[in-house]
């Protein structure tokens, strides 16, 4: 059976993210290990040398026991290239087969391997692996991020509101806006009425400026911080993906054993992460940047769309939507009454909100300027 960990999903407060975090934090373990030091055992991993044992020999080191999570899983079986599907098939139904497969495949290499891990905590039953990463992986949590990433912030001197945090299993995404930088766009909004309640574009024009905080300490993405735009008439939010800062967790290769990083090496990486935000700010968070962009994109916004329903269908079939998805887009399409490209990154991002699943919401609103893109070109 594939678990999850038990974290906030969608739209969690500041506070109830910091809460996890911290409490995560103390149960965190990180192993290095070769693969002849891991096993697969009744649909469970089994790591040598993660506990010590005293015995009338001396100190030894013992075997312990791992749930993988789905995420965890599913980077199991892209190391020796079987189908995630399967593995995830196995595991849940034949587990003798899903060992069969880890064991063998993990005889064949020599390669060292990070399990990211957590000790049982609030009634959990024994540890979680949440994360099968390359022993070159490197480490930048979600805690040290979300503190460095705040003092940034607070370096920049801009005044600023935390809009929404999220948590998964794959990735933390924290999403900051400041009121007060913002700019209006009433070419852009001047046909659009929102789904949810029914107000115009026209009326309310105001758009915010702000940016996205993500990381993912289990190797789904890279330390990123994306510039966002807030529509205040629906409060759809659009990430401007091609002015990302990022840094990718890749490090030097580190010995076998369970990884306990320097204090000199966490303070860089957190000096890094500050300096970064406290760039990010300053850069996104400023009426011209926010201006400039809008009018950048208003000529193929405002482009008319006169076959709304092939236009999404092409637009669903390019990104790889699925058909429910398509539908859900053409639906918003039609509530917001905007026939034009602008109006299909509306629909895009207006069903990204409805979304309970928080990597999904991310990545559909990160298609929302690109749907808008392709619209306009069709």
């Amino acid at each position: 059976m594939t678990i999850s960990l038990k974290t906030p999903t969608r739209n969690a407060g500041l506070r109830e993210i910091a809460d996890v975090l911290w409490d995560e934090q103390k149960r965190k373990l990180d192993v290095i290990a070769p693969a002849s030091g891991i096993r697969a055992d009744g649909g469970r991993l089994v790591i040598d040398g993660t506990e010590h044992e005293l015995t009338p020999d001396g100190v030894t080191s013992v075997p312990d026991v791992f749930r993988p999570t789905g995420v965890a899983e599913a980077r199991l079986a892209a190391t020796p290239g079987n189908p995630t599907n399967y593995m995830r098939k196995t595991r849940a139904e034949a587990p003798e087969l899903w060992d069969s497969n880890v064991n063998g495949w993990l005889a064949r290499t020599d390669k060292s391997f990070m399990v990211r891990a957590l000790r049982p905590g609030g009634g959990e039953e024994g540890n979680v692996a949440r994360a099968f990463l390359s022993n070159g992986y490197r480490i930048i949590d979600n805690l040290d991020v979300l503190t460095a990433a705040l003092e940034g912030i607070t370096t920049a001197g801009v005044a600023v509101r935390i809009d929404s945090c999220d948590l998964t299993d794959r990735k933390m995404y924290v999403r900051v806006v400041a009121d007060e930088i913002r700019a209006y766009a009433p070419e852009l909004l001047r046909n659009y009425r929102s789904p949810f309640s029914g107000a115009s574009g026209a009326d309310n024009p105001t758009v915010f400026s702000g940016f996205e905080i993500s990381n993912s300490e289990t190797g789904c993405g890279a330390f990123r911080i994306v510039p966002r735009l807030v529509f205040q008439v629906c409060n759809n939010g659009a990430t401007i993906t091609r002015d990302a800062m990022k840094s990718v967790h890749v490090g030097g290769r580190e010995e076998d054993g369970v990884v306990r990083w320097s204090d000199q090496t966490q303070a860089r990486t957190l000096s890094l992460i500050t300096s970064k935000t406290t760039d990010a700010v300053r850069c996104f968070l400023d009426r011209n940047y926010i201006t400039r962009y809008l009018r950048s994109i208003e000529e193929t916004a405002t482009t008319r769309i006169a076959d709304p329903e092939a236009v999404i269908t092409n637009v669903s079939q390019t990104l790889r939507f699925t058909e429910g998805r398509r539908r859900d887009i053409f639906a918003h399409f039609i509530q917001g009454a905007d026939l034009s490209a602008g109006g299909v990154m509306h629909a895009v991002t207006s069903v990204a909100q409805t979304l309970s699943d928080a990597d999904e919401a991310a990545e559909l609103e990160s298609l929302g300027i690109r749907a808008m893109e392709l619209a306009a070109s069709l």
